[in-house]
C-alpha cells in the first residue's frame, strides 16, 4: 500500500467514519468556514489525550469561527469508548475504526505497535481543513506523535484565513 498526498485546492479524499451520534460523512458537512479534521493516533497516546480535551474545551470557539470539528483514529469501537469514558471529550465528535487505505488516502503516515497497549496498527496525528464546497484547503500531517501544531494557532489562522479571503498554499505538486 501506498501513500497518496491529498493536495489543497482539490477535492478532499472521501471520509465517513462511524461517531457516537451515527455515521459521520464529510461530504454532508454544511459549515460556514471549514470542516476541521483531526486524526489522532488512538486511546495508547497520552498527548492525543490533552489534545482532544483541549478541543473539547474550544469546540464553541470553532463554532464561533464557522468551523465543524471531528476527531478519528484507527481504533476499535472498544477502544474508542475506553477513550470517551476514560477522557474529558464529552460532546467533541469522534469518530473511530477508521481503515488503513483510509487514513493513506489522507496521506497519513502509518505505524506499528512497539510497546504493550497499542493496537497493531495505527495513523499517526494529521490536521486538515475543508471548504464547505469539499475542497482542502490545509494539511498539516506528522510522521511522529510530536510537534502538533497548537490548537491556538489554528484558530488564529481560520480567523485570518476567512478575514482575507487567503488563498489554499501548496498547490503546485
Amino acid at each position: 500500500m501506498t501513500n497518496s498526498k491529498p493536495v489543497p485546492g482539490k477535492k478532499a479524499p472521501s471520509l465517513e467514519v462511524q461517531t457516537q451520534n451515527g455515521v459521520w460523512s464529510l461530504f454532508d458537512q454544511t459549515p460556514d468556514n471549514f470542516t476541521a479534521i483531526f486524526f489522532y493516533r488512538g486511546l495508547h497516546c497520552p498527548i492525543c489525550k490533552k489534545q482532544l480535551e483541549e478541543l473539547e474545551a474550544k469546540c464553541e470557539k470553532f463554532n464561533d469561527a464557522g468551523t465543524n470539528v471531528i476527531a478519528l483514529s484507527m481504533d476499535s469501537e472498544v477502544r474508542w469508548r475506553k477513550s470517551r469514558s476514560d477522557w474529558e471529550v464529552d460532546e467533541l465528535t469522534i469518530g473511530h475504526s477508521v481503515s488503513e487505505q483510509t487514513a493513506r488516502n489522507w496521506g497519513l503516515y502509518i505505524s506499528e505497535a512497539i510497546k504493550d497497549g497499542e493496537p497493531d496498527i495505527f495513523s499517526e496525528p494529521g490536521i486538515f481543513l475543508v471548504k464547505p464546497d469539499g475542497t482542502l484547503y490545509l494539511a498539516s500531517i506528522q510522521s511522529a506523535p510530536f510537534a502538533r501544531p497548537s490548537i491556538d494557532d489554528l484558530l488564529s489562522a481560520i480567523d485570518f484565513v476567512t478575514e482575507k479571503e487567503y488563498p489554499a498554499r501548496g498547490q503546485k505538486t
